[in-house]
């Protein structure tokens, strides 16, 4: 089995001969591969040893996740797969490469006293600054080869690597620097903080540090089209980033690290539409009242959050139209009341979409709810705190969706309400309610393909029966 990289950034990338290399800024530019290919030149030392990190472990064993590619490759080359305790390649030579996680902070602490040769982090931006220096301290080895990191990154501008990475980006564009990429730098830390200089002596000269404490960094810039072998097998991957939302196809298909979500930015007000009349519901595919709750008054000195009920529904042609929006501050016994009158007025045949709360309290509710609305199907939506994530990534999110026009208004004299919101969506301070009942809404309908929503289970607990497209 031959195996090489692509030309240009990835054979960069491969070739670099830095202690910690950076590699990335675009999705779909063959980031993960690399990662995966660069131990593959050590696999015949005996001792060697490599861990490839992501944050969540179920990232590293999903469909197209880390270990799923690594099995197209490491097999034919002799190694042997184990999942237990945690995943790994052993090799003929008695070399691994293995794969883990780290979800929370303190979980770098289970790598105490660990020896890793090859230390790869797979969308670095995802891991913390202390994550990171702290599995540096384990980059160590006695097996002959050198220790050494690489990483891939998408471009975040309010992570620390944005920071770290300054050097490379050109900081009134947010793009990198072209004539900079694979370019050394030497790094060191001074009481915590980092120095950088263009040469180990000149760490050596104004610090007086040791002729080896300074580790060499570069940094690699790539784009979806230094990747022609993703674009050959599958061509509409180029569209899905051109179709994503404004800020999200900034960062990830043009390769900026400056870009930040500012008011506006998602939900522009000069992109909403408003049309006159709710459509007939036999021009749409179904309707999906989404939730999202609170239970507290308005009083004095207080800006409690809203209580909102979005009513949504897909129309024949894709566009999604927002027929209806409630938002109060009540009570929970009242906003319970609420939610079961306006189901009533709604109809059976329209699904209603619940958060839960993460933890047993979470639970309890949702199943005092599921009994409040016994007749009714009710989808319980798992709370996410990452807001912006959910609104704006991915093609079809709410944000790509109302930036193409793609989401229609029902003229209502609770348009201003929703308008106001999205529009100043993400400033601080201001309710993002309707934001995350609308996400919760646009996420729980159907795709363009009618989908089977003919199989629920009892206490109208929702089963997902998925059609050639699946419900977002």
């Amino acid at each position: 089995m031959e195996i090489r990289p692509q030309p240009g950034a990835q054979s960069r990338f491969l070739s670099s001969n830095a202690d910690i290399c950076i590699y990335g800024g675009s999705a779909g530019s063959g980031k993960s591969y690399a990662l995966l290919i660069e131990p593959l030149r050590h696999i015949h030392v005996p001792g060697f040893g490599a861990i490839l990190f992501r944050r969540e472990a179920k990232e590293l064993t999903m469909e197209g996740g880390l270990v799923s590619k690594a099995m197209s490759i490491y097999p034919y080359l002799g190694a042997t797969y184990r999942s237990q305790p945690s995943p790994r390649f052993a090799f003929p030579s008695g070399a691994n490469i293995g794969f883990g996680h780290l979800n929370q902070e303190n979980e770098v602490m289970a790598w105490k006293g660990s020896e890793i040769c090859y230390i790869g982090f797979d969308e670095v931006d995802g891991f913390s600054d202390f994550q990171v220096m702290y599995m540096q301290s384990r980059n160590r080895s006695t097996c002959g080869v050198r220790p050494y990191i690489r990483m891939s990154c998408n471009p975040s501008a309010d992570s620390w690597l944005a920071k770290y990475l300054e050097w490379w980006i050109d900081q009134e564009t947010g793009y990198p620097i072209q004539e900079r990429s694979g370019v050394l730098r030497y790094l060191i830390r001074v009481n915590g903080e980092r120095m950088w200089a263009d040469s180990r002596e000149e760490l050596v000269s104004r610090y007086g540090c040791d002729y080896t404490d300074p580790k060499s960094v570069s940094f690699v810039p790539a784009k979806i089209t230094d990747n022609p072998i993703l674009l050959k097998k599958d061509p509409g991957y180029l569209s899905n980033l051109k179709g994503l939302s404004k800020v999200e196809r900034a960062r990830l298909l043009d390769g900026n690290w400056l870009i930040r979500a500012e008011a506006g930015m998602y939900f522009s007000r000069e992109d909403s539409v408003i049309i006159d009349w709710k459509p007939d519901d036999s021009k749409i595919f179904k309707w999906v009242r989404s939730w999202d709750l609170a239970a507290s008054e308005e009083s004095d000195g207080r800006d409690p959050d809203w209580t909102v009920g979005i009513l949504g529904g897909r129309k024949e042609n894709g566009n999604i139209v927002i027929a209806d929006m409630v938002r109060v501050r009540r009570k929970a016994n009242d906003v319970q009341s609420l939610v079961r009158n306006i189901a009533m007025k709604d109809g059976k045949e329209t699904f209603i979409v619940i958060p839960q709360d993460p933890g047993q309290a979470g639970k309890h509710q949702i199943e005092s709810y599921r009994k409040v609305l016994n007749g009714f199907t009710v989808i319980s939506r798992a709370i996410t705190k990452n807001k912006l994530t959910v609104a704006s990534s991915g093609a079809d999110s709410p944000a790509a969706l109302w930036q193409r026009g793609c989401i229609e208004i029902v003229r209502a004299n609770w348009n201003k309400d929703l308008l106001d919101e999205l529009d100043a969506f993400p400033t601080p301070k201001v309710h993002d309610d309707i934001v995350d009942c609308l996400s919760a809404c646009v996420r729980n309908l159907p795709g363009h393909a009618k989908p089977n929503y003919s199989q629920s289970g009892l206490n109208g607990r929702f089963k997902e029966v998925r059609s050639k497209r699946q419900i977002r």
